[in-house]
Parts: structure tokens; C-alpha cells; sequence
């Protein structure tokens, strides 16, 4: 493949082209492309594809939805964002440019013939290597300083005041945990349930290299798949004839470089994928990049080790492919993020994200129970007893125990309620429903990735001339 004349046409036939032409000498443009008219229509396709095999055939329990791009900083809060969506940065001491560490150091030792993997590393581990290997500014040869942390949210204020914080969101991901109540009451309340949602994403890269493959402002195709951990099974999974391509974590720690072919039932029942539910998607994964034009043999899933998951997973796996260009690439992320964020939203909001799993067998369950003591009450604090004795029913009652129980006093609504305030009680009843924190597995595709390995493997040269060979369900001239 002539990578040369592949990139010439993507720009010269209006594909895709870096933004902001006209003012690369007085701006920082990088990580930035336009769409023409032909990369319009294309990606548009492709994104309608994905909701053709996605969305579309299982619409009684899969539904889209679209959020805002900005959201209040307690949202990155309360996913974790905040604190760990960071990439490691390093600045030359002498000329003040800035690095992304664990790139340039894999960088910079390839081309010194060492092979390093650097995802993962702490930052000492990252400064290790650079003084280890002598590695200096690529720009101006100049001493780095240490690796610190970086975070990639796009920070922005809310209206006219300053301290109203807001975010570009990283993900998509984020406004469907935060509608789920909402959805799942529009839908009956009903497990398992898909979220769906396409839309325009930023991450504040530190140098973004690599065209479509790195981006500033990109788009996301995302599903929030929410399930009964205890009822995970998925109807649907025997029905697809694929097979899945993975190096499991057992051979990523091991140093293994080559998949293995499982059945997506075999992948769960071998202990490879966690649940049904992310053996499907996987195989829709695999369905869908190899309908685009990817030969099964130029895709796998590698599954990502504990300490290179995201700050929310307790298991991933990268659908990877081949590109002439760039080597694997990413294009689906796919992670198991169990309760993770709907438990840390409940924590900040308040708000309970609960829902009910009703029981073949009732159980007894035996109770804390809380009572106002309405004598000592109205001693202690006269006409205000009668909203007191409110606040102490409304309270969580094991809470209330513990509190008083370790310490003898509680602040609730700003009374301050002694032990001789209230009766405890413990006591035994059936229960026919139980709640639970519903968990969650999610499928993320990265639209631009897609896209342009989509037309590299479309391209071929018939006598020196380039040409591209589009399925012709996303081709954006159906007839010429």
C-alpha cells in the first residue's frame, strides 16, 4: 500500500483533512480534522450500520437516548474522572515542551531497537526509564524533568459564574448512568436493559500524532448494558456464527502475542470472558468491523491487565485491527464495569439507583429498626419534637444503630439525637423482592478510528491508480 497516495486521497477527494488550515502557524490546531463531503456521507453510514446490528434488532430491551456534551463537575466527581483520567506528562527543563511520557519513551527506545511496554507504569517506573536510557528532548536535546500527571477533561465554567465548574464529557457513558432511573421507568422497569448513545466526545491529549487514530473532539458509539448479575444470561448468544479471536489475560501476563479462537459461549464457560452479555457484544463487535471490510484475521480482542484497565473495569478487552500505518489499533473498548458507577452516582447524588429482583422463595431477612422515643423527644427539644421524630423515621436505620451505638450521639438534620431518643429493635419478616445496584457492561466504539481503517483497508491501486472497495452499505456514492 502506498501510504502516500492513500493519504492524498483521503484530502484531495474529501474525506478527511486537519482543521484549521489557515491558521496552523498561529494556533495549536493538532488533534483537530474536518470531514468533507465524501467522509460526511461514509461516516454517517458507518454509524447508521452500527445501530443496524446493535440497536435496531433488539429494540425491546436496547434504546437510545442523547445527553449533553457539558456536565456539572459532580458528575466527573462521582465516576472518578476527576481523579483518575490522567495521562502521564513529562516538559523539557530547557525549551518547556511537553511530552506524553509513556509515548515518547516507547518512542524513543524503538528506535533504539529496545522493545518496552510502558502501559501500566507508575510515573516512577516512567522516570526510571527516561533516566535509565538517557532519553532527552526530541526537540531541542534538553534534560525532561519528572513525569506528573495530567488530566484530559476539557475544564469549562457554567453561565456567568466562575466557581460553576463544568466539563466536556470524556465519554458518552457518564449521561446514560446518570438517565438511567429515568429510562428504566420509561421502559417498565424492566432488566436487562441497553442505553444507547452517539455523540461527540473530548479529551484533552497531550500530543496527538496519529490523524483520525488521536483526537482532541471525536465521536463515540456507546451502550450501557444493564443486567441482574445473578440472572446473566443472554438468549441471544448461540445465535451468532463467529467466532471470536482473543488473547486472554492469562497469555497477555504470560508475553503471548498470538489469539486464540473461542466460540463466544466457549469464551465465558472457559472463564476467558467474565459473562454472556460481553461474549455477545464481542461477537457483534467482530461481526460488524469484518461486514466494514476487516478480514477476521486482521482483528482480535486483547484483554487488558488489572493495573492497564480504566479506573471502573474489572475486566476489559480491546478490539484491536490492522492498519499499514499505524500498526494494532483500537477501535471497541469493551469492559465490565459491574456497579461501579451507578454506586459511586447513588453515593454523590443521594439519589437511590436501585432496583427490585422479585425472589422464587421468600426469605427472612432480620431488620434494624429505629423508633422515636416521644416522651424524651418533646423533652429535649419542646415544639420542635414533631419534626424530629420525622427526621428519625426517614434516616437509615442501621445507620442510625451504628452511629449511636460507636459514639452515643448522631446529628440528623442538625438535631443531635442520644441513644435514650429512640427504641432499637431487631426484627425478622419475609421478603418476597430484594434491591440490588444493577451491573453493567459496556460496548465503546470510536467512530474516527473506524472510519479510517475502514477506507485503509478499502484502498487498493488497479495500473497506479487508487481506488476504494466500500461495502456498498456505507459507500457514500451508491451509483456513479
Amino acid at each position: 500500500m502506498d501510504l502516500e497516495k492513500f493519504l492524498e486521497l483521503m484530502s484531495e477527494a474529501g474525506f478527511f483533512y486537519p482543521s484549521f488550515e489557515i491558521y496552523r502557524s498561529r494556533a495549536e490546531v493538532g488533534g483537530f480534522y474536518d470531514y468533507g463531503p465524501l467522509g460526511v456521507e461514509l461516516k454517517r453510514n458507518i454509524i447508521e450500520k452500527w445501530r443496524r446490528i446493535f440497536v435496531y434488532p433488539y429494540q425491546d430491551f436496547i434504546v437510545e437516548i442523547e445527553t449533553p456534551i457539558i456536565m456539572p463537575r459532580i458528575v466527573f466527581e462521582a465516576s472518578g474522572h476527576l481523579e483518575h483520567f490522567t495521562d502521564a506528562i513529562v516538559e523539557c527543563t530547557r525549551c518547556g515542551r511537553k511530552y506524553r511520557a509513556d509515548h515518547l519513551i516507547e518512542e524513543e527506545l524503538g528506535r533504539r531497537g529496545i522493545s518496552v511496554k510502558t502501559e501500566g507504569l507508575s510515573f516512577e517506573e516512567l522516570d526510571e526509564l527516561v533516566r535509565k536510557y538517557g532519553i532527552k528532548c526530541p526537540a531541542c536535546g534538553g534534560e525532561l524533568g519528572n513525569v506528573r500527571a495530567f488530566n484530559l477533561l476539557f475544564q469549562t465554567t457554567i453561565g456567568p459564574y466562575s466557581e460553576n465548574v463544568g466539563y466536556l464529557r470524556p465519554e458518552t457513558a457518564q449521561g446514560m448512568f446518570v438517565s438511567f432511573p429515568k429510562v428504566f421507568n420509561l421502559v417498565g422497569r424492566r432488566l436487562p436493559l441497553g442505553i444507547a448513545q452517539i455523540g461527540k466526545v473530548g479529551r484533552n491529549e497531550i500530543s496527538p500524532r496519529q490523524g483520525l487514530i488521536r483526537l482532541r473532539e471525536f465521536a463515540q458509539m456507546e451502550i450501557e448494558f444493564f443486567f441482574d448479575p445473578e440472572d446473566a444470561k443472554c438468549p441471544y448468544l448461540d445465535e451468532l456464527d463467529v467466532k471470536l479471536r482473543i488473547i486472554p489475560e492469562r497469555d497477555v501476563a504470560a508475553g503471548a502475542k498470538e489469539p486464540r479462537e473461542f466460540g463466544p459461549r466457549e469464551a465465558v464457560e472457559v472463564g476467558v470472558v467474565p459473562n454472556e452479555w460481553m461474549a455477545f457484544f464481542m461477537g457483534l463487535a467482530t461481526i460488524y468491523m469484518n461486514e466494514l471490510g476487516i478480514p477476521l484475521d486482521r482483528q482480535y480482542f486483547l484483554a487488558k491487565l488489572p493495573q492497564e484497565r480504566a479506573h471502573y473495569s474489572s475486566a476489559s478487552f480491546d478490539q484491536m485491527v490492522y492498519s499499514e500505518r499505524f500498526g494494532w489499533v483500537e477501535v471497541s473498548g469493551h469492559a465490565y464495569r459491574t456497579d461501579y458507577d451507578l454506586s459511586r452516582h447513588m453515593k454523590y447524588s443521594g439519589y437511590d439507583l436501585t432496583v427490585e429482583r422479585r425472589l422464587s422463595t421468600p426469605k427472612e431477612v432480620t431488620e434494624i429498626r429505629v423508633y422515636p422515643n416521644p416522651q424524651r423527644i418533646r423533652g429535649a427539644f419542646g415544639n420542635e419534637a414533631s419534626k424530629v421524630m420525622q427526621a428519625v423515621g426517614k434516616a437509615d436505620p442501621s445507620w442510625l444503630a451504628s452511629e449511636l451505638g460507636s459514639k452515643g450521639v448522631v446529628t440528623v438534620n442538625g438535631y443531635s439525637i442520644t441513644r435514650d431518643m429512640v427504641f432499637i429493635k431487631e426484627e425478622r419478616r419475609k421478603v418476597f423482592v430484594e434491591r440490588f445496584v444493577p451491573h453493567d457492561v459496556e460496548p465503546s466504539f470510536g467512530v474516527d478510528r473506524i472510519v479510517y481503517v475502514t477506507l485503509e483497508h478499502a484502498y487498493t491501486e488497479i495500473d497506479g491508480k487508487p481506488l476504494l472497495r466500500l461495502p456498498p452499505d456505507v459507500a457514500p456514492i451508491k451509483v456513479a
